[in-house]
This record gives structure tokens, sequence and C-alpha cells, in this order.
């Protein structure tokens, strides 16, 4: 009688589900990823409802991954998991997503309150009567919790778990119970938008720290910016694009910020990772008496193992809840609004050139024939040669995270990849989320770049993007197993080795047939340069996947360096 009272009082009622996935299309989701399980199946009903799609994934870790990928390209994300089983499959792609700033929604279907309040023995339980304990896990990983155990609550905290999810950049976790799938909330409250924003810093506290950054900046004689991974998940893309082209500085970017920076630009210089970095940026990097560093993570992938030669006393750092100049740290000061007010106030600054990022193909790799390999240093500057703006690349862990760093962009290609958090098979979930959002977009083309070592854990998800008509290009890089693990340790250890799959074979054993997908097996620089010259295949009207062969023990340049550090690293005593 009590729940009819209310609802009874309620001006709009609307199902908790309806609620939630209408909030979720508000912020700009249109397609959820998962899998259906018995505790979820009742609130996937209300996801047409919402004018949502439902994506279907092969397992969970594989739709976080595509939910991770999604996020990147469209803002924000929502994947879908059942208690226990569901969920803890999906939590390696949560924690990456933790780890690298994407924002995930992700939503688990829990037995009802009372089976909990019950302590019941329940399937996809551990068989104790402790229904929080997988809740539990994921509490590290996200920036908010939802609990939607009481319809009084669930409107409030829907919004608030929304809220932070796109404001601090991390995932987020909402647990439904069946029972609370059809209690009604008000509905009127959908009538007035999440507040997205961010609140604004103090203006007292953000003009002092404008005018210490100024004071510097007009001070130095040979200023440069370096871009990375946080400008872009903490959305200061534009203010950084004003900040490069007003102040005419030499920019580089971290090798996570590729992507962050038009690199069609006259002052954009290359990638600066220490030691893997792309000729002559790390001697104009390292000689700068002053280094506007925009959302910088210094991981070891990130710096080539620990290899930046940057001091503190030289670097003014911006990010999403502190400034810090040199030695000195202003916490609670957004890098948004102060990037803006530098920009306004800055005038004119010394600018010293900086070196030109290119795709010249090395003299002596520029020979091309069938009795020549493909290689390392031929394909990502050719690569470079061949990409079309806004295009959305994606790189694999391994060395096609380190060999993208020798492609320069033309304008406005997004780049996807997962260089801290740095689980192999990643990139082929976060294609078939990217391509999605893509298609939602307007289908920019979308590229895979991934090892065949990497494809063999999340191969399946192809089937999904046949399924729902996605138009990705898949290279696969066939060459023989763990080549980034090869250097770190154990070239020709036999746990580097993978099995060596038919891959062509695959796109049609998925469903792929001449209507909906090519592929393709490219064994010397002659083929792959008449691949690239093709224009149908640039047209990217259908999938795509180009099996790719080179050799065991080639890799880029930057991965040596960077698994030479791993491995000392690994072993210091």
């Amino acid at each position: 009688m009590a729940s009819d009272i209310r609802t009874s009082e309620l001006k709009e009622p609307l199902d908790v589900a309806e609620y939630l996935f209408r909030r979720l299309h508000e912020v700009g989701i249109r397609g959820v990823h998962g899998v259906p399980g018995d505790y979820n199946l009742v609130a996937l009903d209300y996801i047409p409802k919402a004018g949502l799609n439902w994506v279907g994934n092969v397992n969970e870790l594989n739709a976080g991954y595509a939910a991770d990928g999604y996020a990147r390209v469209k803002g924000i994300s929502a994947v879908v998991t059942t208690f226990g089983v569901g969920e803890l499959s999906l939590l390696n792609a949560i924690a990456g997503g933790y780890s690298e700033f994407v924002p995930i929604v992700h939503i688990v279907g829990t037995p009802s309150t009372l089976s909990q309040k019950d302590g019941m023995l329940l399937h996809h339980t551990l068989g104790n009567g402790n229904f929080n304990v997988f809740s539990d896990m994921s509490r590290n990983i996200s920036c908010a919790m939802a609990k939607l155990n009481d319809p009084y609550e669930a409107a409030t905290l829907i919004d608030n778990a929304i809220r932070e999810c796109w404001v601090q950049s991390r995932p987020v976790y909402i647990s439904l119970p069946t029972d609370m799938v059809q209690k009604k909330v008000e509905g009127q409250r959908l009538k007035t938008p999440i507040d997205l924003t961010h609140p604004p810093n103090q203006t007292e506290k953000e003009d002092y720290v404008v005018d210490v950054v100024l004071k510097y900046l007009h001070a130095a004689k040979n200023p440069i910016i370096l871009v990375d991974a946080c400008a872009q998940r903490h959305k200061v893309l534009n203010e950084t694009h004003e900040l490069i082209v007003r102040s005419n500085l030499p920019t580089f970017v971290a090798p996570m910020g590729k992507g962050a920076v038009d690199e069609t630009l006259p002052n954009y210089g290359g990638v600066y990772a220490g030691d893997g970095s792309n000729q002559g940026v790390r001697e104009r990097v390292e000689s700068s008496d002053l280094i506007l560093s925009i959302g910088a993570i210094k991981s070891d992938f990130n710096t080539a193992g620990f290899t930046y030669r940057i001091g503190q006393l030289s670097t003014i750092d911006f990010h999403s809840s502190y400034v810090r100049v040199k030695y000195s740290e202003y916490p609670g000061v957004r890098m948004q609004g102060v990037l803006t007010k530098i920009v306004a106030k800055m005038g004119k600054l010394n600018v010293q050139p900086g070196p030109k990022a290119s795709n010249e193909i090395a003299h002596e790799d520029k020979k091309i024939s069938t009795s020549e390999v493909v290689t390392h240093d031929w394909l990502w500057p050719r690569v470079g040669q061949w990409l079309q703006p806004n295009d959305i690349v994606i790189t694999e862990t391994g060395t096609a995270n380190f060999g993208i760093w020798e492609t320069k962009f033309p304008a406005g290609v997004l780049a996807l990849s997962q260089v801290l958090w740095g689980s192999i098979g990643y990139s082929v979930g976060a294609c078939q989320g990217a391509a999605l959002a893509a298609k939602e977009m307007g289908n920019r083309r979308t590229i895979l770049f991934v090892g065949d070592g990497s494809f063999e854990l999340t191969a399946q998800e192809v089937s999904t993007m046949i399924r729902q008509n996605l138009k990705p290009i898949i290279f696969l890089i066939n060459n023989e197993g763990y080549t980034i693990e090869r250097y770190i340790h154990g070239m020709d250890a036999t746990y580097n080795d993978i099995s060596q799959w038919k891959y062509t074979d695959l796109i049609p054993t998925f469903g792929g047939n001449s209507e909906n997908s090519k592929t393709y097996q490219i064994k010397n620089k002659q083929e792959a340069e008449d691949l690239f010259n093709d224009a149908t295949f640039a047209k990217a009207d259908k999938l795509q996947f180009v099996e790719l062969f080179m050799p065991k023990e080639d890799a880029p340049r930057a991965l040596k360096l960077t698994a030479e550090a791993s491995a000392r690293t690994n072993a210091k005593q």
C-alpha cells in the first residue's frame, strides 16, 4: 500500500529502468554494449523504448573494451552485465578505463533486494549470502557507486553517477536489482538535463595562477608545449589548440597524446618520449627552458622507460584538478579556465623554431619490390601518407603502439590506444566500439593495427562488427607471436610463440561474405604499396581484413628502447 500511495504522488511516474536509459540517451549514448543474463533481461527490454540500440557482444571483456573505444569517440558509453559471473568478466576492461580516464557507465543486473536481504543461495553467488562482494571489487575502479535498492533514491543516484562519470572521466558502477526495474520514479526530472559542467575556478585564485604562469612564460627564452592524454580525457582540446595556434610555440605530443594536436600545424614537431622520441625532438624539448605540459601521464611506456630528461624546475603542469608551476602546486585550479586566460593575456612570446614532423621514408627503406619485406621503418611513415583527415586509428599494445609514433597524422585524426593499462587484445574490442560510434556520427573511417598474438585474445569481436554492419579496416600484423615481450625477455622462448591461425578464414567463419567484407594477404612492399594506392580499398565501404606479414624480430626503434628499459626495471633488486 505504501508503494501505491507513493506512486500516486508522482506527477509523471516512470519505471526506473526507463529513467536510467533515457538519461544515457540524454548524454549522447546511442549504442549500449554488454551481454544478456537472467538478472538483467527485463531491464534490457527498456533499451529500445529509450531510443537506444542493443549491441550485444561475444563476451563481457570484449564488451568492456568496446565500451572503452565507444567512449573515446563519443565522450561516454554504457555497458550492461549480469551479477557475479558477468560483471567479473568485465573488470579488466573497467580497470583499464579507470587507469586511462575513460567514462564508462557499468550497469549490473542483480538479484532482487528481497533475495539479497534473505541471503538466498542463488546461482552466480559465492554461496555465502554475501551479495556485496562483487560490487566491492568494483569500488576501487569506479569513481561513483549507485546501488538502486530504493525507488526513493534511484533517480538521484542515477543522475549523480552519470554526472560523476562525465566530470571525472572515469567508470561508474550502477546496480539494478530485478525488483527495482519497474519501480516508479519521478519522470518530470527528465525535463531538467543533468548538469555536466565543472564548477568554475575561484576567480581570485585562478587569476593569481595565470599571472604566475605568464611571468615565467614571458621570461622564457625558448618555451615549448607538450600535450598528453589528459588534454583529451578532460576535454580541453579547444583551449589547447588555441594556445598552440596563438602562441606559435613549438608543440610536441607524448605517445598517449597522439591525436590531441592538429599535426598539420606548422609548429607541430612530433612525439616526445625521452630516448624514443622522433628525430630531433628529444634535443629540442630537453633544451627548452620552459615546458608547458598539458595533461601529462608520465608512465613507463609513455616515456620510453622513464627516459624523460626534463626537470620540474623548467615545467608548468596543467591538470584537471590542479596546476603545478615548477615546485609550487595550486590544488583546485582546473586547467581549462587557466588555459583560456593565458591565451587571452599572453601577448608576444619568445619563439625559437623546432623540428618539423614528416612522413618521409628513410632513403635506405624506399626501395619497393616483391622481394622487399614490409618493415616497421617503412610501414609507419607510409601509413601516414595513406591516412585521411578525421580517420580514427586504433593501435594495439605492442609493435603498433610504438610504430604509430613515426606516423604524422592528417588533420582531425583521432588516435586510440591503451599505453598505460596495456591489456593485450584491447584494441579489437575497442575497434568495434569506435566503429559503432563513428557510424552513429557519420561513418568516419575506423582503422585498426593489431598484432597476431593480441588478436587471438579477442578475435570473436569481429563477428559483432559484421553483425552490426560496421566497416573498419583491420591490419593484422603477422609476426609470429608476442614481439614486444620477446624484446623484454625471451626472444626465442616458446612462451612468446602462438598458434598460427588461418586468419583470413575467420572472416567468413564469423559471418562475413563478399557483400559485407573482403580479405587480403600482404607479403611484401609491392603488395602493400599497391593496396595503399587502391582507391576501392581506401573507400572503406565494407569490413576489410588485411593480414600483413612482417619479420618476426623486426620492431620499431622506440619499442626496442622501451623494452630494454622495462627489462631493467623488472630486474631491479
